[in-house]
């Protein structure tokens, strides 16, 4: 399996997770964070069951369920203050906010994973990290409000989430494949949601019954995108695939929430293309069959 596959199918799941994210600013706006993730959960978990157990897997051991469970409590987290600022802020700045995450996340591989840092992937993590520089600069400029300031120290959160779960993501992905990831994460999730279903949940209307199941669908796909993925490259080498979200979330905010993309955020996102394309110049070893069997 080549690193330039793998990097590239990255790129497929990180376009689908930020359509997902337009699907679920517009669910949000309408019930709230809380019922959004709920009833996308209801529909999600039965789709990752019938993708799973369609083929008859065994139990994972109890090691992976807990790498499951943990990678699902980091998850809610993430996503809860994720699309709660997301509906606060324009998603052009929403995702360059958490790109904060794959910075950290490439260091956090080093340190937990023993992962060599690549000259290619610090030098295109800092090109993308100036043209962030450019996009909030050009946004310092535009009066958004107090909403927009807590949902951006919202999504800061979520980013701070995020770079520890693409940690788990490498992990969890070595030890299961795709399938069961979708599954076992999107059920701790929906556990988890669960809990406080009492005091939150409401049904929503039938007319927002498509858009949580596209919401669903997306989401089931780009986790089983990101799984492959990761589990046939390096945290450090797919970490930088992150900063073309900002692409798509460009595009997805103007086509369905009318969201002006400024020359600022323009010129910030060919630094961030630039820096991507030149972490893909690294050329690490293919992974032995051996090292991705699972246990």
């Amino acid at each position: 399996m080549t690193p330039a596959r793998a990097f590239l199918i990255a790129v497929i799941g990180i376009a689908t997770f930020s359509m997902m994210d337009a699907a679920m600013k517009g669910l949000v706006l309408a019930t709230g964070v809380y019922n959004a993730m709920l009833w996308r959960g209801f529909v999600i978990v039965p789709l990752a069951a019938l993708i799973h157990f369609a083929r008859g897997p065994a139990m994972p051991p109890p090691g992976v369920i807990g790498l499951h469970a943990l990678r699902g409590a980091v998850s809610l987290a993430m996503g809860m203050l994720f699309f709660w600022g997301l509906a606060r802020v324009p998603m052009a700045q929403a995702i360059s906010l958490s790109y904060i995450a794959p910075l950290i996340a490439i260091f956090l591989a080093a340190i937990l994973l023993g992962e060599r840092v690549g000259r290619a992937s610090i030098v295109g993590s800092l090109a993308a990290l100036a043209g962030i520089g450019i996009i909030l600069f050009g946004q310092s400029r535009s009066d958004l409000g107090d909403a927009a300031m807590w949902g951006a120290l919202a999504i800061l959160g979520s980013a701070l989430c995020y770079s520890y779960n693409l940690i788990l993501a490498r992990q969890q992905a070595l030890r299961a494949d795709p399938r069961e990831i979708a599954f076992w994460q999107n059920g701790f999730v929906l556990i988890g949601l669960l809990s406080a279903s009492p005091w939150l949940a409401v049904v929503p209307p039938s007319g927002q019954w498509p858009a949580i199941g596209i919401a669903a669908v997306l989401a089931t796909g780009s986790l089983m995108l990101l799984a492959w993925a990761y589990r046939h490259g390096e945290a450090s080498y797919l970490a930088p695939t992150e900063y073309s979200s900002f692409v798509w979330a460009s595009l997805f905010g103007w086509l369905f929430f009318g969201e002006h993309v400024s020359p600022w955020t323009l010129a910030g996102a060919l630094c961030i293309v630039a820096g991507c394309l030149y972490a893909a110049r690294r050329k690490p070893q293919p992974f032995a069959e051996a090292e991705i069997q699972n246990p």
